[in-house]
């Protein structure tokens, strides 16, 4: 997934090696009578040029849409994508 949204920022000429950081939680919950993970939250973190968070964004929009682990994932666990971009 992290690499997936390095390359869409890389795309959009925001480099993202040594830049770009994934903060992975895991929600378990009790899911008739079994602890299942029902929701992975990741929160990216990038320092991105002035002037490029449009591009951040529509990175972070479409990241995972060629991504095989979250497209397998998300057929039984919500995946939830954020992130906290700094212009620099």
């Amino acid at each position: 997934m992290t690499g997936n949204m390095g390359g869409a920022l890389e795309a959009r000429g925001i480099p993202s090696h040594d830049n770009l950081v994934a903060e992975v939680e895991g929600v378990i919950e009790n899911v008739g009578g079994m602890a299942l993970v029902t929701t992975i939250r990741v929160r990216y973190k990038a320092k991105i040029p002035k002037g490029k968070r449009e591009e951040a964004e529509r990175a972070l929009a479409v990241h995972d849409k060629g991504c095989p682990a979250s497209q397998s994932v998300q057929r039984g666990i919500k995946v939830e994508y954020s992130a906290e971009f700094e212009e620099v």
